[in-house]
């Protein structure tokens, strides 16, 4: 009996109508337009309404996946739905989305791993399908983090934006196409580094608090080694991958992993100038904009890779 593997269906993303330029933020805080650009590659990002919720932009995302994938939302068997800026704990977000969706079959649940949330639960829905428990799981990253920015931190403000992704997970009918590995760790040592207790009793603040210099040298270094570890495991070359989906977190970091394994930049695509760091949502939103374009090809190699609070990383290679 061959054995069971999983590929993305079909791909979805939402993004708030509201627009926050640099130079609104320059009326903030102490900075500029052309400091933000130079330090971040963000030029601007979405942020959504007093009441656009959490749930109603990963509904949205949820909605176009399934249609690209041509699924029907009462076929699902899962809906998984990574976020750190939930609606309401409890019903969680995934449940939300059931009920807008009419999945009236799936299990539901969040999964909170920050900026890795979407490629923890993207391995979690492909253990699912492998173990033959589901055939269709909808996957998605969403946030509202300007509802936990501190708007008078410049360290932070100027970095994040909310949107929403989704993809739909299938049945494979072949194990050399679809996702073929994963590699994912935490460190919960260095959890301070990223960090948000507003929702904690003992909270000290509401807001999300960074040490911006650790996270990137964390980054910068863990990135690398998940990639190296994928393809060496898989017996590819780096430049067998045709392109490096990673977290958009800022234009440095994404420049540094490219130089640190001697990749060109235009292997690795980039939104962050327009959406800012979206945490879960960034890469299942990439990964639609680059599908919607036409850029991938059938058969190419893709790695999607994050990393974020907990500290948390994951990586995924697939072939598209």
């Amino acid at each position: 009996m061959e054995q069971l593997t999983s590929k993305i269906m079909g791909t979805g993303s939402a993004l708030p109508e509201r627009v926050l330029k640099n130079i609104e933020i320059e009326k903030l805080v102490d900075t500029s337009d052309a400091w933000i650009q130079e330090r971040t590659g963000i030029v601007e990002r979405r942020i959504a309404k007093e009441k656009e919720s959490t749930a109603e932009l990963a509904a949205i995302a949820g909605k176009k996946a399934l249609e690209d994938a041509k699924i029907p939302a009462e076929n699902l068997d899962f809906i998984l739905l990574a976020t750190f800026t939930p609606s309401s704990f409890m019903p969680n977000d995934a449940c939300l989305v059931q009920t807008a969706l009419g999945a009236s079959k799936a299990v539901c649940f969040d999964i909170n791993a920050a900026c890795s949330g979407f490629l923890f639960a993207l391995q979690m829905a492909h253990a699912y399908i492998c173990s033959g428990m589901a055939r269709y799981i909808l996957v998605i990253g969403a946030e509202n983090i300007s509802k936990v920015i501190d708007w008078n931190d410049r360290g932070t403000c100027i970095l994040f934006g909310d949107g929403a992704g989704a993809v739909v997970l299938g049945v494979s009918d072949s194990c050399s196409h679809g996702i073929l590995d994963f590699e994912s760790g935490s460190d919960g040592s260095h959890g301070k580094v990223l960090s948000l207790d507003g929702y904690s009793e003992s909270s000290h603040t509401k807001f999300l608090r960074m040490d911006r210099q650790e996270v990137f040298k964390y980054a910068v270094r863990k990135v690398p080694e998940m990639i190296l570890a994928l393809t060496k495991r898989n017996h590819l070359l780096l430049e067998e991958i045709d392109y490096y989906l990673l977290h958009q977190a800022n234009k440095r970091i994404l420049s540094s992993v490219a130089k640190r394994l001697s990749l060109p930049l235009d292997k690795f695509p980039m939104n962050l100038n327009y959406y800012g760091n979206t945490s879960a949502a960034s890469i299942p939103i990439l990964l639609d904009e680059c599908h919607r374009s036409g850029i991938f090809l059938e058969g190419q190699k893709l790695i999607l890779s994050g990393f974020g609070g907990g500290l948390t990383w994951g990586s995924c290679l697939l072939s598209w």
